[in-house]
């Protein structure tokens, strides 16, 4: 295991990351921007560094500020987290070139999945069922529009090099499409130094399905069942559950089989996810591969008893999953995340920074909160909006939901806005407790 780890994220990842380094006795180097000097990863590390002002091109996404910081602590490999710099080729491949272990898959690897047109040529050879799409990367808005022609209305524009919403807008008419084409290369530009951007058929009323993979240097590759990420606004996850209330066993093993021959095909090691969309005859169709930890990772370990950042480092140094006496993993439970935005949700969930001044968290049996935050802490305009999550788990998905609302309920966070009444309203849904839930959810229920 590695001696010191440099940890080149923010926020509640960069908090993970943390503990799950002290838990194995290594030893923390958090990064951080002039603005972020007051979170709570730079309270917990054993060591940080400064690595430049507010906006993340100025610190967060500059390559020779993180590396120069992983080499004058003496730190021997980087977690990227997620977001910023996680699916970056061109980084992993830096930071192996100066003697670091990027702690996720080879720069080969991402390229090929990471990157969203290469990883559905891949999923073409291999005879994986994909959504209809460009053929490469669309360059103008008259490539858009005769693809779109092509495939008829409406289209998804999708960032090539990145994932979480950035850089994705649907079109639902010609008149639409040059607008949100220049939208969409922008925010990619500004969210992954990448703009390029493809495009897809958009299915209407798919559910979001993703499969948690792992794999080693050993040859072990292991599939840690789904997550239903249906619950999302602007193709922004909002709520995940696992398993899936959609997934059959036998279900289950076919898209565990289809993900981890993805993974295979490339030499993939690290924690992976492929994400597929599921339509409502119980076909399936890859969408595309995060090559780095997920946000929703919690709600995998909930129901799997495993730390899949503590996986990432094991293989990462060279050791093997830890769990592999237990493969095939059957789902424990039912497990469900609420993300906590500082958001208003009653103002087509405006942004809210501002002062935290007072904080009550959750908790008792089955209750988890992921968070970076604290009574006094200023939350700022700058980055992604995430300020904690929330992750119940029951012993039924009946008994996680009442669990959810209770955990809900107890959550208080006085001085801005959050998305902890939008996730109450989720709970009061009827379909939502039914599991009947498709990407459209927000749009025809909540907000309907």
């Amino acid at each position: 295991m590695f001696d010191k780890v440099l940890v080149a994220n923010r926020g509640e990842v960069a908090v993970r990351i943390v503990r799950a380094l002290r838990e194995l006795d290594v030893k923390s180097v958090v990064v951080y921007s002039d603005v972020d000097r007051d979170t709570l990863a730079v309270k917990l590390a054993d060591e940080t560094v400064c690595i430049g002002p507010g906006p993340a091109a100025q610190s967060y996404l500059r390559v020779e500020s993180i590396i120069g910081a992983a080499s004058s602590k003496g730190a021997q490999a980087i977690h990227p987290g997620y977001g910023f710099l996680a699916e970056n080729a061109a980084f992993a491949r830096v930071v192996a070139d100066n003697d670091l272990v990027f702690i996720g898959p080879s720069p080969e690897a991402i390229e090929m999945m990471g990157d969203k047109n290469e990883a559905r040529e891949t999923m073409k050879r291999i005879g994986v069922p994909i959504v209809p799409g460009s053929d490469g990367p669309v360059t103008t808005p008259e490539e858009a529009a005769g693809f779109a022609e092509q495939v008829g209305y409406p289209v998804l524009i999708k960032a090539s090099a990145g994932g979480g919403g950035k850089g994705m807008r649907v079109v639902e008419s010609a008149d639409q499409l040059a607008s949100a084409f220049t939208a969409a290369k922008t925010e990619a530009a500004a969210a992954f130094t990448n703009d390029e951007v493809y495009l897809e058929k958009y299915l209407t009323r798919p559910r979001h399905i993703e499969i948690q993979i792992l794999a080693d240097t050993f040859g072990n590759t292991v599939h840690l069942c789904e997550r239903d990420c249906s619950i999302q606004r602007r193709h922004q996850k909002l709520l995940e559950e696992a398993p899936s209330p959609a997934l059959t066993p036998e279900l289950r093993a076919q898209m565990g089989e289809t993900a981890l021959r993805a993974a295979r095909e490339v030499s993939y090691t690290g924690a992976g996810t492929v994400e597929f969309l599921l339509d409502t005859d119980g076909r399936f169709y890859f969408m595309e591969m995060n090559t780095r930890v997920q946000v929703e990772h919690p709600v995998t370990e909930a129901i799997t008893h495993t730390d899949l950042i503590k996986e990432q480092l094991r293989i990462a140094a060279g050791e093997p999953i830890s769990f592999l006496d237990r493969v095939p993993l059957a789902p424990f439970g039912h497990a469900i995340e609420f993300r906590i935005n500082a958001e208003d949700p009653d103002n087509n969930f405006w942004p809210s920074p501002g002062t935290i001044v007072g904080l009550t968290l959750p908790g008792g049996p089955g209750v988890r909160v992921d968070t970076h935050i604290y009574a006094g802490y200023s939350v700022p305009p700058t980055y992604d909006s995430l300020i904690a999550k929330l992750i119940v788990w029951g012993a039924t998905r009946d008994e996680a939901i009442a669990r959810g609302r209770r955990a809900l309920g107890e959550f208080s966070i006085e001085g801005i806005k959050t998305t902890i009444p939008f996730h109450l309203k989720v709970l009061g849904e009827q379909d939502f407790v039914a599991g009947t839930v498709y990407t459209d959810f927000i749009e025809t229920h909540v907000f309907a």
